[in-house]
């Protein structure tokens, strides 16, 4: 079993910056690839960015490409999500999950995630 809980989030002015913190709970932090997704109000929730299980891989939806940073410390057993650039649209809540893998890349479907955090919200004012 693994706990999630998200700290972070904020109202911000667009073109500022957020960084999100993922803490987990449980063995066994550096078998899960660990990701960030987020609902914005009437969407269905998306994929940000994830990283593998050992922080040498991620990957990233495009629309945060060059803006978001994803980083994990497994001797911590938090992940982290650096936001920079942001924009209204970037408004949703964040969730954090972790998803056992036996591979090295990061995961990017929700359908792989094992464990989810409660959320944090984000605002970006315009």
């Amino acid at each position: 079993q693994v706990q999630l809980v998200e700290s972070g989030g904020g109202l911000v002015q667009a073109g500022g910056s957020l960084r999100l913190s993922c803490a987990a709970s449980g063995r066994m932090f550096s078998s899960y690839a660990m990701g960030w997704f987020r609902q914005a109000p009437g969407k269905e929730r998306e994929f940000v960015s994830g990283i593998g299980r050992n922080g040498g891989s991620t990957d990233y939806a495009d629309p945060v490409k060059g803006r978001f940073t994803i980083s994990r410390d497994n001797a911590k057993n938090t992940v982290y999500l650096q936001m920079n650039s942001l924009k209204p649209e970037d408004t949703a809540v964040y969730f954090c999950a972790a998803g056992w893998t036996d591979t090295i890349v990061p995961l990017t479907t929700a359908h792989r995630y094992d464990y989810w955090g409660q959320g944090t919200q984000v605002s970006v004012s315009s």
